[in-house]
């Protein structure tokens, strides 16, 4: 029994060597910070970070900083950079690269501009210390990050502008720190410069060019094995993080870069990203979080007057700094005061980076003690700062976006909309579903619902238990990007009534279906199944084929016919291709005549969808396919049909959906039919007694027959 005490309190030695115990102190305060701190309305970055500085080294001493510890909070700092560098709107960054890159020089010329004269004239550090110290306030770790993307407003410009600034502000300053420390060893010369150049240029080159041509394969040749490609990603994560350091400058850097060679192959709502996201905010990147608190020494500021005056001055400098470069930002750009104060507080958190710089000019006897100890104390106000001042601009945003949305809101009829998947053919269900949650609103309540519809015959139940079975694990596929989908089972004589009617019961509003390949009518598209659904609903349909996986198209590229701006689902399916293009993160090639493209112009500004689009006028819908011209291997040709007797209906339309298949077999391709308010609704209830679908259908086989004639007397007048 003594035995069993001494073992007992051997384990709980401090600081604790036990591993096993280690990570589950760890993931206990990884737990209850946040949910504790929460009620108190105070961050959960914060509190993990007041965690690390009690149970650190200088704290109470539970942990101390061993290999285990850093290995885990350099995970954690590289995956908060390549998150961050995954989650940026490629195109609002191409869009927007000119202010990221002000601003960039901005966060980095004001602080140092403000850092270097303190740090010369009034703390009285030589021109090499005071130069490397004001560098380090140009620097910022993007702590905040996670509050940001938690409260879904990644995709703000403020804060594309700001992750942009980071990455170029970063750099710059562990290029001088290179610089410093090669002038400090007195290895300044021109071979220093051309090694710097070559190490980087190859560098690039290897992240920009290779890197996303051997992902395309990975994810193309396994695009079965899901968990392989989380594993591929976090190997690219690292092996960038590793070059950039041969390269000379700092692993963080590589980390940013891994997220923007990944970035067009990870779609924000890909179950891919959501495993991302879920493992880094559970555990890395809270660990990195507390690794920063047990760096913190409080007792510094009992170490005489001159600590307590270097502290303060550097930590008053570095969120000067920060605030004078987001306020010259928000009076150049006319951001709004939310948005000023969201790039001031992701840029105002100094951690990894300004670490690194001060860590490295202490080992190299450039900086003394108190710098070392007055930019610990920096670490942890800048960090609570940042956290405060970022959740209260981001939450101010989100209200903000709510008002701006809020007349849209009143005047859409799919807030809440449902998406339905009729399934005909099991093999083509993977894609189809891919792109529903692609497109699908996140803030709609109604899950993804799969329809199979079975045959009313003898073994109709039998049936129907085999296809819910098969469809289920495609709700676990769903799951994983957190999309919940329903599966339907149903009976009906045949196919297409029965998915009208549950699109009906449902009161689905938009309807997915795979193209239709029928032996004997490979030259038509609408077959009689297709050509029902559209004359019996009155749902936007999309019909698709993906000829490869959704993340390997380059551009979507647009065919509007005239007048469709006037159809009822306009809005609907253009916001649909504008987000498919935002999560795919390519262009839209626009082609179609002027007044459309002015449409769309407003309808992006009104709704304000952030796609990037290329106009390309088009208009010669008798000679469709000279836009085979504007056509490249890569994109997904997206036609925009019209049923019959709608706004932009013309003959023409009829039988393109045949011909695009014929001409482009080897594009991916989508053909939408807009939702309209057809006569069918209004005639519905007289469905015993007459209807008018006999003399229609007789309207239009003769306008046939005319055709035909015309065409019969143009050929002999050819002759």
């Amino acid at each position: 029994m003594t035995d069993f005490f001494k073992h007992l309190i051997h384990e709980f030695e401090l600081p604790l060597g036990n591993p096993v115990l280690i990570f589950s102190l760890i993931l206990l305060i990884i737990l209850l910070s946040p949910i504790l701190l929460r009620k108190l309305n105070i961050p959960g970055i914060i509190g993990l970070i007041i965690s690390g500085v009690v149970i650190g080294p200088h704290g109470l001493n539970i942990l101390e900083k061993n290999s285990a510890v850093d290995l885990f909070s350099t995970i954690g700092l590289l995956y908060i950079m390549f998150i961050a560098g995954l989650e940026l709107d490629m195109n609002q960054f191409k869009a927007n690269r000119n202010k990221s890159l002000l601003f960039g020089f901005f966060t980095f010329i004001i602080p140092l501009s403000i850092g270097f004269p303190v740090c010369f004239y009034f703390l009285d550090y030589d021109f090499n210390a005071s130069l490397l110290t004001a560098s380090m306030f140009a620097t910022h770790t993007l702590v905040a990050y996670p509050i940001v993307s938690k409260l879904g407003i990644s995709k703000n410009q403020a804060v594309a502008i700001t992750v942009g600034g980071t990455i170029l502000t970063d750099t710059a300053v562990l290029i001088i720190l290179a610089v410093i420390i090669g002038n400090s060893e007195g290895n300044l010369n021109q071979d220093f410069w051309i090694t710097l150049g070559i190490s980087l240029t190859i560098f690039s080159a290897i992240m920009f060019l290779v890197i996303p041509k051997i992902a395309k394969w990975f994810f193309s040749r396994l695009e079965s094995e899901k968990h392989s490609h989380y594993i591929f990603v976090l190997a690219v994560v690292f092996f960038a993080a590793f070059l950039a350091e041969v390269a000379g400058v700092e692993s963080i850097i590589g980390a940013f870069v891994a997220g923007l060679a990944l970035n067009k192959l990870i779609p924000h709502s890909s179950a891919l990203m959501n495993r991302i996201e879920f493992i880094g905010n559970s555990l890395f990147i809270p660990f990195f979080l507390i690794s920063v608190g047990m760096i913190v020494d409080i007792s510094v500021i009992t170490k005489g007057p001159q600590a307590i005056i270097v502290a303060a001055a550097l930590t008053v400098v570095a969120l000067f700094g920060k605030w004078f470069a987001a306020l010259f930002t928000q009076l150049i750009f006319k951001y709004s005061a939310a948005q000023r104060q969201l790039i001031f507080g992701l840029s105002s958190s100094h951690a990894a980076a300004t670490l690194a710089i001060i860590l490295v000019g202490y080992k190299a006897k450039i900086l003394d003690e108190n710098i070392l100890n007055g930019t610990i104390i920096l670490i942890l106000v800048t960090c609570i700062v940042a956290s405060f001042a970022t959740e209260k601009a981001a939450k101010k945003i989100v209200v903000e976006m709510e008002d701006d949305h809020s007349d849209l809101k009143k005047s859409s009829e799919f807030t809440e909309e449902h998406i339905l998947i009729p399934i005909a053919n099991i093999e083509s269900i993977e894609k189809l579903l891919e792109f529903s949650i692609y497109i699908k609103d996140k803030k709609s309540a109604h899950p993804v619902s799969i329809l199979s519809v079975v045959s009313n015959n003898d073994e109709a139940e039998i049936n129907i238990l085999r296809a819910r079975n098969k469809l289920e694990t495609f709700v676990k596929q769903a799951s994983a990007s957190e999309t919940k989908v329903s599966v339907i089972t149903t009976i009906d004589h045949n196919p297409a009534s029965g998915i009208s009617r549950i699109s009906r019961e449902t009161m689905a509003d938009i309807i997915v279906l795979g193209w239709p390949h029928k032996a004997g009518l490979i030259d038509k598209l609408i077959g009689e199944k297709v050509n029902s659904i559209l004359e019996n609903t009155d749902k936007t349909t999309f019909i698709c084929h993906f000829e490869k996986p959704l993340v390997l198209h380059k551009r979507i590229t647009l065919v509007i016919p005239p007048l469709a701006e006037h159809e009822n689902g306009f809005e609907q399916w253009f916001a649909k291709m504008a987000k498919l293009a935002q999560e795919l993160s390519i262009p839209i090639l626009l082609c179609c005549n002027d007044t459309t493209k002015s449409f769309v112009q407003k309808l992006m500004k009104k709704a304000r969808l952030t796609a990037l689009i290329i106009p390309y006028f088009f208009e010669e819908w008798d000679d469709f396919f000279i836009i085979s011209k504007a056509i490249k291997a890569d994109d997904l040709i997206v036609l925009v049909c019209a049923r019959k007797g709608a706004a932009s209906y013309i003959n023409l339309l009829e039988h393109l959906p045949s011909k695009l298949e014929k001409h482009f077999e080897n594009n991916s391709r989508i053909v939408i039919y807009p939702q309209q308010f057809s006569l069918a609704y209004s005639t519905e209830k007289y469905d015993d007694n007459i209807t008018p679908e006999p003399l229609r259908k007789g309207i239009e086989a003769a306008q046939k027959i005319g055709r035909g004639i015309g065409s019969i007397f143009k050929k002999d007048v050819q002759e």
